[in-house]
């Protein structure tokens, strides 16, 4: 017992200054999710010149697949993570090694799974999220498209569970190079496969899945060969209890990108089924597609700073240490406040000349996007308050109150108001809803962290 403590007290995760500590962490993990953010920008941009607006309106409808993907990946992803966090803070390394083995061989399954039922069920799956028939319809590309992404799903899957769990044992760095690398790759690939080749959509479907099949063989072989905790055969076969665990702690984080899926689908829906002037649904589509991957580059920046807390709130909890606990959300909180305040004033002074990377010219789709983006970004300011009030309850085995945040405002908030707003006002209404949606989740989160910070005061 005494060894053990001797242990965790001079682990760095345990003594090290929390500045430097966040910083060590937060950097590589911002890096990562940022270059995940980019590529996808990148993409688009691509795509949007070698396509057109109706292959952006395609990759917008295939949100939905990409995020139930996701959600999967980042419950099995984080939820390991934090699991092996509080037993590696405990001085537990076995148990650690056999989280370590369980995440693997869900991704794996679960993923090859997803591609079946997702393929057997690809045309009527994409209608209902937003794709439309005919000549001037998404349907056609968002057929080519979205095989191509399936046919990757196990391995982006290991690749994005596997990244968690290399962060929760102190390879911050590797979990970034890893994304670094399928990142390169895919923006090589990109541009050779749309224009060089003349593939279009699908090009960019395939450069896309080529980076993530070596960013999870990156992350396997680290874990086979070098990890401080290793994947071993004798761990890779599931177990109900770390079943469980894993599951209790990542669903919060699982039901953010449950509750953004079931957004986006309602959200491509009301866009679609709104008539606005000048500016046909597609090319509205298109547009709230651009602004979303716009935003993904702060909420990214945001969630980055998120993920190189939990490890240190994880490990410190673990070891009882309540003080470090307390001033690493307090770092955490004010760093991703300061991006989520520069990103919104990015936006709302340059949209013009943001949409025009994307190649947009046509005027009425420019106004409209302008329009778009003043509108529906302007709570962005508050997302990095949210992103890290959630991970950090997430963090301290709170998972219900990380829960509940995480899903206020894309499911309990933003669902509704779209129906409502755009029942009221049409298009404005739907643009209105985003920015009313991360006010109301502010002022909740602040007040939930304040209560509970009172009742630690009290000594309840």
């Amino acid at each position: 017992m005494d060894k053990t403590i001797k242990t965790v007290r001079g682990n760095p995760l345990a003594a090290e200054p929390l500045g430097r500590l966040l910083i060590k962490f937060a950097i590589p993990s911002v890096l990562s999710m940022l270059v995940d953010a980019l590529y996808n920008i990148v993409d688009q941009i691509f795509i949007g010149r070698g396509v057109g607006y109706l292959g952006i309106a395609a990759t917008t409808v295939t949100f939905p697949f990409v995020t139930i993907l996701l959600s999967i990946a980042t419950l099995l992803g984080i939820g390991g993570s934090v699991y092996t966090s509080m037993n590696l803070g405990a001085g537990k390394e076995a148990e650690a090694e056999k989280t370590l083995g369980t995440v693997f061989t869900l991704s794996v399954a679960i993923g090859i799974l997803f591609t079946v039922i997702c393929l057997t069920f690809l045309k009527p799956l994409a209608l209902a999220f937003g794709a439309t028939k005919g000549a001037q319809g998404s349907l056609s590309y968002v057929l080519d498209y979205v095989p191509i992404i399936l046919l990757g799903a196990p391995f982006s899957m290991a690749a994005i569970a596997l990244s968690s769990m290399a962060r929760a044992c102190g390879s911050p760095i590797l979990a970034m190079g890893c994304f670094l690398v399928g990142a390169v790759i895919n923006l090589v690939l990109d541009p050779i496969y749309i224009f060089v080749f003349n593939w279009g959509v699908k090009g960019a479907a395939i450069a896309t899945v080529t980076s993530q099949i070596m960013s999870a063989v990156i992350l396997l072989v680290y874990f086979l060969k070098k990890g401080h905790i290793r994947l071993r055969r004798k761990n890779i076969c599931p177990t109900l209890p770390i079943c469980g665990q894993i599951f209790a702690f990542g669903l919060p984080s699982c039901m953010i990108q449950v509750a953004v899926t079931i957004l986006q689908i309602e959200l491509n829906k009301a866009v679609v089924s709104c008539e606005m002037a000048g500016v046909g649904s597609e090319a509205a589509l298109s547009s709230l597609g651009i602004v979303l991957r716009i935003s993904s580059v702060v909420v990214a920046i945001c969630v980055g700073i998120a993920l190189g807390m939990q490890p240190i709130i994880g490990f410190n909890k673990g070891a009882g240490f309540e003080h470090r606990v307390k001033e690493t959300y307090k770092k955490a909180v004010g760093a991703a406040t300061v991006v989520s305040v520069i990103g919104w004033l990015i936006c709302e002074l340059f949209p013009a000349e943001i949409l025009q990377i994307f190649g947009m010219n046509e005027p009425a789709s420019m106004a409209f996007g302008i329009k778009c983006m003043r509108i529906s970004l302007f709570g962005l300011a508050f997302t990095g308050f949210q992103v890290v009030s959630a991970q950090y309850y997430l963090a301290a085995g709170q998972a219900v109150k990380a829960m509940l945040l995480s899903i206020l405002r894309p499911l309990l908030l933003m669902v509704p108001l779209i129906h409502i707003f755009s029942g009221i006002w049409g298009m404005d209404g739907i643009l209105y809803a985003g920015p009313t949606a991360d006010i109301l989740t502010a002022l909740i989160a602040a007040g939930l962290v304040g209560y509970d910070s009172r009742k630690k005061r009290k000594g309840v």
